[in-house]
């Protein structure tokens, strides 16, 4: 065959691989509009044809917009659900909107950067990610007291991120806030250090260890408590197989045995669907329930699920965009207001 005749060729796949894309494309078939265009690249690429390679460079452009459009506008359709599915059960819920002058990708998950409690104290916390610092408001606590709530004390620990020490809120650590006791799982995003600092200020005992998943074949640090926890009233949901260290688990169960929680338990490969990353929560009547995702409803098991409706209403919601996108689940979304109205 000829050269001249290799390139037609060439030329042919690669156009109707373009086709096949801008097809996929108007489909809303995203992943297959794009690898249809990245193969029609590869081919114009064989033949150095420009005219071809600028189209399937502007295609792929194009595609990454709508993509993005797209699942910007699923991922607030997700949880304008989720609010709703909540409001339903007469849960009091303040949804706050993002700034239109400030850009954040991580933004729905504020439970990372402020935490709020019943003496009127809101804590700020030191994030790794330079990004999701942009998320931290000082607006919120003013929109707050114009709803009635006491604000007494605001304080800052944002000034150990110059020191590369983190702590992403109740991400980061389980607040006990009943028997006044902090659960924290070491890693790069949950620092000992700050731990120590913001125990001492908030009068908490500090309960930590080094939870682990698989990944490769190796032994990874967890980077957020809430991934492998979730702590209830009378119960807890841990997944005590990540925790390698015995005398680490012990003293971690014992600790839940003395403030009387039932321990249910949950698999590292359930971690991965979001089962650990709960919020138990009230309504206005006290009524209790466990918010959670679609994902990890599905991922409990029928004796995981009879344990947790002793205590509580299980609620979930699909946020499966949100999850893929995000990486969190729907506790991370939640910031719990435990101020007191004036």
């Amino acid at each position: 065959m000829s050269s001249s005749s290799n390139i037609n060729n060439y030329k042919i796949i690669s156009n109707s691989l373009a086709e096949l894309g801008h097809h996929y494309i108007m489909g809303r078939d995203f992943q297959k509009g794009t690898d249809c265009f990245k193969r029609s690249l590869d081919n114009a690429n064989k033949i150095n044809d420009k005219g071809c390679i600028a189209i399937c460079l502007s295609q792929l452009a194009w595609t990454n917009v709508y993509a993005g459009i797209e699942s910007h506008d699923k991922a607030i359709e997700e949880f304008e659900k989720m609010v709703e599915i909540i409001r339903k059960e007469k849960i009091e819920i303040h949804v706050f909107n993002d700034r239109d002058n400030i850009k954040t990708t991580d933004s729905i998950f504020p439970n990372n950067w402020i935490t709020l409690h019943e003496d009127g104290t809101v804590i700020i916390y030191p994030m790794f990610s330079k990004n999701r610092r942009k998320e931290k408001r000082k607006d919120l606590t003013e929109k707050l007291k114009n709803k009635g709530y006491n604000i007494s004390k605001i304080i800052d620990l944002s000034s150990y991120e110059k020191k590369k020490q983190y702590l992403e809120g109740t991400g980061s650590m389980i607040l006990d806030r009943k028997n006044k006791i902090c659960y924290a799982a070491l890693s790069k995003r949950t620092n000992e250090i700050v731990l120590n600092q913001l125990c001492k200020l908030i009068n908490y005992k500090l309960l930590k260890f080094k939870a682990y998943q698989s990944y490769k074949s190796k032994r990874k640090l967890i980077y957020h408590t809430n991934v492998m926890m979730c702590l209830a009233d009378e119960y807890a949901i841990i997944c005590l197989e990540s925790i390698d260290d015995e005398n680490e688990k012990k003293l971690l169960i014992k600790s839940l045995n003395n403030t009387k929680k039932q321990i249910i338990e949950i698999s590292e490969e359930q971690c991965k669907s979001f089962v650990g990353n709960m919020l138990q929560v009230k309504n206005n009547k006290n009524d209790k329930y466990l918010i959670m995702s679609e994902t990890a409803h599905k991922s409990l098991n029928l004796s995981q699920k009879k344990s947790l409706e002793k205590y509580n209403k299980l609620l979930y919601s699909n946020i499966k965009l949100i999850e893929k996108i995000g990486g969190g689940g729907a506790r991370c979304m939640i910031t719990e207001n435990f101020l007191q109205k004036k």
